[in-house]
């Protein structure tokens, strides 16, 4: 996902809409089986959490060769929802005094961000954790994207890569605008920023997610794999990919097993829905961060070329639906699995949303089981 430039920072308060309590998920479940029948998804999976009530919902299978459901402990690889966690650590570090946002990536990183027309002195941790850096997404990188497709993603799976790594290969292209004068999705920074988090608290990344938030939250189906682990420990469906081929008839490959060091701070977090909603309502609930760093997390930056009616804060998006309410949480992809969690402003109510499957972009039906959540017409008349 790509942006270009960038309109101005937008602090944005809660919405004063107040989303209607819902009593049943017919036309839910009706999305997510046509996501199934007519997308052709292996399987999708959501749960919704209201308050202390919990609803689970699921359509297709977990296994094709087996046929088996999808369950509510299942977990799956949640992409890029996992820039969520890295910014909320350091958002936790910058309330503790160990850090400031502010601070250039040159105080913590001396040496690393080194490229043609980079200067880290000039590019601060703010800008990493709001796309507003200008560095260059490796994922972009010619070699890395041929890799990431076709048979030769195939090949190269299982291949391991460090973060310092990662960041070169960012770096070796030229910055795509100046520091703060524009906005473009990119996996670079974030993998800065974990090793910012390392530097910062003498801990793996892995370690520093399990003490600040999994473990805290009780989130006991989340991980960030270590090195270059290629499975999914516990409980878990598979995970299936057409290798980024859009022809109709491309083969379907499970994926299931592979190395997310690729994406590590950026993309690297195995969790379940269950665990996302639980997280994404104590954040949204501003019980993770004090009330100035919640205030950084939420003021927002417009987004162009991304995803429709977004804007992105620190780690968080927000999303403006079709009837005027809007959401807030993250999505992210990786190879074999959509993720989406967002919910309202205070976090009383979250939904999480898994399909099992890489092909037919399925960020529509997201939307579309978002709006039939939180619109105030998706409500039956009884509870208005």
């Amino acid at each position: 996902m790509a942006a270009c430039a960038v309109t101005e920072l937008l602090a944005v308060a809660p919405s004063a809409y107040a989303a209607p309590v819902r009593t049943d998920h017919l036309e839910i479940q009706r999305v997510l089986d046509r996501a199934v029948a007519d997308g052709g998804v292996p399987g999708m999976l959501t749960e919704i959490r209201d308050g202390r009530d919990t609803w689970f919902g699921t359509a297709g299978v977990a296994d094709t060769a087996t046929g088996r459901e999808r369950r509510p402990q299942d977990r799956f690889r949640i992409g890029s929802t996992t820039k969520t966690f890295t910014a909320t650590v350091i958002l936790q570090l910058a309330a503790e005094r160990e850090l400031g946002l502010d601070d250039p990536v040159e105080k913590w990183l001396p040496g690393v961000v080194r490229g043609p027309g980079y200067d880290a002195e000039k590019i601060t941790v703010r800008h990493l954790l709001n796309h507003t850096s200008g560095i260059f997404d490796y994922v972009n990188d010619p070699v890395m994207r041929s890799r990431g497709a076709g048979l030769p993603f195939l090949r190269s799976r299982f291949d391991g890569y460090r973060p310092e790594q990662l960041v070169e290969i960012g770096l070796s292209h030229p910055p795509t605008f100046a520091p703060g004068t524009g906005w473009g999705y990119s996996n670079t920074p974030y993998i800065l920023a974990g090793l910012i988090i390392e530097r910062v608290t003498g801990r793996s990344l892995s370690d520093a997610f399990a003490q600040r938030i999994t473990r805290p939250l009780g989130l006991t189906g989340t991980y960030l794999p270590r090195g270059d682990d290629p499975l999914i420990h516990g409980p878990h469906g598979r995970h299936y990919s057409k290798l980024m081929l859009t022809e109709p008839d491309a083969a379907v490959h499970d994926v299931t097993e592979l190395n997310s060091s690729w994406g590590w701070a950026a993309g690297g977090i195995v969790s379940t829905a269950g665990d996302l909603n639980r997280f994404f309502g104590a954040l949204l609930g501003g019980r993770l961060l004090p009330h100035a760093q919640q205030q950084d997390m939420f003021t927002m930056v417009a987004t162009k070329n991304w995803i429709p009616d977004t804007t992105y804060g620190l780690g968080v998006a927000s999303q403006r639906l079709a009837c005027g309410v809007t959401v807030w949480g993250m999505g992210g992809a990786i190879n074999g699995s959509w993720t989406y969690t967002f919910g309202t402003r205070g976090g009383r109510r979250t939904l999480a949303v898994n399909a099992n499957g890489d092909w037919n972009d399925p960020i529509a039906t997201f939307t579309e089981l978002l709006q039939s959540e939180f619109c105030p017409s998706a409500a039956p008349a009884a509870s208005r």
